[in-house]
């Protein structure tokens, strides 16, 4: 690829259903000069996460969507190619709100600076501080506040924020029960991860499961899935439980309205706390979270994978990784690589 060429996916018609080429475009441009006040930054990896899907289509949601003909948006991690602004110098490395490009001309607003290149590998910084291990600490330990003993039931509990949010449930002297896709998740959520226990929702009877593994009902329940998986969590729910709405994969390529949980009356019946929640909710207080999972990955109490497939170009199959459940913990693509 020529140096002058910048790659840019944009939106070409809102997806109904299944994200495909024929919604998004991947796109060669000239590659532009920062102004004044501006910086050119080099995409080094661009992080994939179910909210991409939401952006994508025209609907009540909690910032505006990708509007038709726009970059599509992404939580990248870059580096600085050529800056115009005090803020930031060549060959820093950033993370924060971007483009599914390989460059992009920011004036830096939303980015942070994870300083020059260093010891730790970028991937795993952006990987676990990104947007994964703050969704998690927030909305297990500020939303659910799970007490020693109780059982915390995390759904999607292989993904990125599942896998951790089970080891902080632990860490709090709670009891980690995980929903995953495949028995090889289920393994390694319980080997890895300290799960207590692991309900593989393709093969076995979730309700059953539930039951067997939580037989004096779910105290915290961390979802990210929703529909019948959902519905059979809250069925199994007690008195003033408490339950983070972080995500509702399984409905976002819907075609239909999608019909509310069948169990609904429970929140009533069992004096649920039901909150939903978005990560950049708690901005101002990343600083705390993310020096508390540094620390924990520091003393090797925190287990986290990457699922890091190459290049732009393959954004958008990476991306449905998602919502077959492919993936293999914290999904992103690797655009470019750290110079110096």
């Amino acid at each position: 690829m020529s140096k002058n060429v910048n790659r840019v996916w944009r939106l070409e018609t809102r997806p109904e259903g299944t994200a495909d080429e024929n919604n998004l475009k991947l796109i060669e441009e000239p590659l532009a000069e920062p102004g004044e006040g501006e910086l050119l930054l080099r995409v080094v990896y661009l992080s994939l996460d179910p909210t991409n899907r939401i952006w994508m289509s025209d609907m009540d949601q909690y910032m505006e969507p990708v509007q038709i003909g726009a970059p599509m948006r992404g939580l990248i991690a870059g580096q600085v190619v050529k800056s115009n602004t005090s803020r930031f110098s060549e060959g820093e490395l950033v993370m924060g709100a971007g483009h599914w490009a390989d460059y992009m001309i920011t004036d830096g607003k939303g980015l942070s600076s994870l300083g020059k290149p260093g010891a730790v590998p970028l991937a795993e910084i952006f990987g676990m501080c990104a947007v994964v291990g703050p969704t998690a600490y927030f909305g297990l330990l500020d939303i659910c506040d799970p007490k020693p003993g109780e059982t915390v039931v995390v759904t999607a509990a292989a993904g990125g924020v599942g896998s951790v949010v089970g080891q902080i449930a632990k860490m709090k002297g709670a009891r980690a029960v995980g929903i995953a896709g495949s028995n090889e998740k289920c393994k390694w959520i319980k080997d890895e991860c300290g799960y207590d226990a692991a309900i593989n929702y393709k093969s076995e009877d979730v309700g059953a499961m539930l039951d067997r593994y939580c037989p004096e009902g779910v105290d915290v329940l961390f979802e990210n899935v929703g529909g019948w998986i959902m519905d059979e969590v809250l069925a199994r729910m007690n008195n003033f439980s408490r339950m983070a709405l972080c995500g509702l994969i399984s409905q976002y390529n819907a075609k239909e309205p999608v019909p509310g949980p069948y169990n609904f009356q429970q929140i009533l019946m069992h004096r649920i706390k039901v909150q939903g929640f978005i990560a950049s909710d708690y901005a101002k207080d990343y600083p705390k979270a993310i020096g508390e999972l540094s620390s924990w990955m520091r003393e090797g109490k925190l287990k986290f994978r990457l699922d890091i497939d190459k290049g732009l170009e393959n954004a958008l199959t990476s991306l449905n990784k998602l919502y077959d459940g492919s993936n293999q913990g914290k999904l992103m693509i690797e655009v470019s690589e750290v110079a110096g």
